[in-house]
């Protein structure tokens, strides 16, 4: 399997918080890769570094064969075009429609797409992939939780990325539409053949959605398998996420 980003011996502390001390992680093409750990374990800060947001104290991170540490602004804000990102809280202008939530990359990102007159036909299209085409004209707040986290995944696809990253999708939704949000990724994945990091504390999300999964403790990839080979993992540090 051909490796999209490789992280290898990362490290980051804030004075004597050694919050990542020696991370590795590779995301194979086409992989759906879950991320777990307790909170304060590091998967934010880890997830801040791969996009820059982050400057790590040591270690590599390549995202699609180029070393993030080493670009240049500009060259990392076009890298990041490849890489979309669904926040936890879902983060769209509140002032904004849904239809200039959706535009707003398109006329940021001119490089990738040019100049586009017309942005309709690839905000219909963002939107009847989340299956809510009739929202178009609404703003943020008249949206439920769930319709927010579809339309920030849609503003997520408009840009095409090869790669999401997920941090914690199904957090605050109740049961029947974190099941919809899991679906739905699944579903995106296998359309666009995206390669995901899925950043959950969601047990149920993990056994559906994950190809392989790596547990964050201590600062380090302390195991790593699919949820069937980590469910029953008689460590008692494996153990406690599946309890």
């Amino acid at each position: 399997m051909k490796p999209v980003i490789e992280i290898k011996n990362l490290r980051k502390s804030y004075g004597t918080n050694h919050v990542l001390d020696g991370f590795n992680m590779v995301l194979n093409e086409g992989e759906n890769l879950v991320i777990m750990g307790k909170s304060g374990s590091g998967k934010s800060v880890m997830i801040k570094c791969l996009i820059g947001l982050e400057q790590a104290d040591s270690g590599s991170i390549e995202v699609m064969g180029q070393n993030i540490l080493e670009l240049q602004q500009e060259e990392l804000d076009e890298l990041r075009t490849e890489v979309g990102f669904l926040f936890q809280g879902s983060a769209l202008y509140d002032s904004m429609s849904v239809r200039e939530n959706l535009e707003f990359p398109l006329r940021r990102h001119t490089k990738k797409f040019g100049i586009i007159e017309d942005t309709t036909p690839l905000v219909v299209e963002a939107l009847k992939n989340v299956g809510l085409e009739s929202a178009i004209d609404l703003m943020p707040s008249e949206l439920s939780g769930g319709m927010k986290r579809r339309i920030a995944l849609a503003r997520t696809l408009i840009l095409q990325p090869k790669i999401i990253l997920y941090d914690e999708p199904t957090t605050g939704l109740d049961p029947i539409t974190s099941k919809e949000i899991i679906l739905l990724m699944q579903s995106i994945q296998q359309k666009y053949k995206t390669s995901s990091i899925i950043i959950t504390h969601d047990v149920d999300c993990a056994r559906v959605i994950a190809n392989r999964m790596i547990l964050l403790i201590d600062g380090i990839n302390y195991a790593e398998g699919t949820f069937q080979e980590l469910i029953t993992s008689k460590d008692p540090k494996v153990m406690a996420f599946f309890k």
